[in-house]
């Protein structure tokens, strides 16, 4: 049975054309998908991401099963309301799923979890967690929206409480805090996002996530679907979990070993295996192409390199560049010139660096 968000009906009488997401009825776009991109780049725009998963970690002894339960190290979290992007790996060094970690308290930590990967994320952690007698719980009782670009941030700090809005100001980036709309309702409000752009992702309790959505709105923040969210992450050199990587593929192999920490005295689950890629080296590595001809780079396309044959994993066209881009896996080593088989023509296309566009701007090279 195809699952709704409380904003459902709203998206729906805000001219949404909805699809099926992973058992989600959820927006596609409000009649522009494009349009809904460079509203983000050059403005704001809001999503519905109510839903990801929300659960708390609670007792004496999370930090500890965190540093067990994760590739990257806990112990970075040092400050309350600082946050950790980070992968859950299984014993091969596949990841199970990527998460964002949220300090809050020694007895207190929140994750945040694809929606997609709901069932089998709990049941996996629901079954590490019991050796560390830690609680895991569930938040269905929340919506969550993030509002994104470089407007964002001072649409919604407008609309919380005069008394939060400094806090919230000079909130830095990968952090979060607890506080107050003007309406007195509270939220946890992360300086996350999943665009490449600055802004808020804002956990609200559900029934006050309608009113909420509704005032942004008011404010002039205009709504945009799962297309320019894919958009706009994937010119920003975003994984999206079961396209860019799953439990065949390690970080090393979906460009993320930046979140891997090997730090002395903590055996996380998959580290051996990610210890002896780090020294044998990964048989295939992610890059970032861009297509200069006319064409859609897709999903699935071959991608042949001097090494051998990889594919597209996440492909489109940019709205920011006005091109094809696409991140592939091919095998490891120089890869030579690189060419995309679309429909049995072998198209060349350029290897560079991503992210694509950082807060806006393509980068150099692009």
């Amino acid at each position: 049975m195809t699952q709704k968000t409380i904003l459902n009906d709203t998206h729906r009488a805000m001219g949404a054309k909805m699809v099926d997401f992973g058992g989600w009825d959820m927006p596609i776009h409000y009649g522009s998908q494009i349009d809904e991109h460079h509203q983000v780049r050059r403005d704001v725009g809001m999503f519905d991401v109510s839903h990801m998963t929300v659960v708390d970690l609670q007792g004496a002894r999370v930090r500890e099963f965190l540093r067990r339960l994760v590739a990257n190290s806990v112990d970075k979290l040092q400050k309350p309301g600082k946050a950790l992007y980070t992968c859950m790996l299984n014993p091969q060094g596949g990841v199970i799923d990527d998460l964002i970690i949220y300090f809050m308290r020694e007895d207190w930590f929140r994750l945040v979890v694809n929606a997609a990967t709901r069932e089998k994320d709990l049941a996996w952690i629901n079954a590490q967690a019991v050796e560390f007698a830690v609680s895991v719980k569930e938040r269905p009782e929340f919506g969550m929206v993030a509002v994104q670009g470089p407007n964002a941030r001072a649409r919604v700090i407008a609309l919380l409480r005069e008394a939060d809005r400094e806090a919230a100001d000079k909130l830095a980036r990968f952090a979060a805090l607890e506080a107050q709309t003007v309406d007195g309702v509270e939220v946890f409000l992360a300086r996350t996002g999943y665009t490449g752009e600055d802004g808020f992702e804002i956990i609200i309790p559900e029934k006050h996530t309608v009113d909420f959505w509704n005032a942004l709105a008011a404010a002039g923040v205009k709504p945009a679907g799962l297309g320019a969210r894919d958009t706009l992450r994937l010119e920003a050199g975003m994984n999206l979990y079961g396209q860019d990587m799953d439990e065949t593929v390690s970080p090393y192999e979906a460009a993320l070993g930046w979140t891997v920490a090997l730090d002395e005295g903590r055996d996380f689950n998959g580290r051996a295996a990610l210890e002896k890629q780090k020294a044998e080296g990964v048989p295939r590595q992610m890059l970032g192409i861009v297509m200069d001809e006319k064409g859609v780079l897709r999903h699935g396309q071959k991608v042949l390199s001097a090494n051998g044959e990889g594919e597209v994993l996440s492909g489109t066209f940019s709205p920011t560049l006005g091109k094809a881009i696409a991140l592939v896996r091919v095998p490891a080593g120089e890869p030579g010139a690189l060419r995309v088989d679309i429909r049995g023509r072998e198209v060349p296309v350029r290897q560079v660096k991503f992210p694509f566009v950082r807060e806006g701007k393509v980068q150099d090279g692009i």
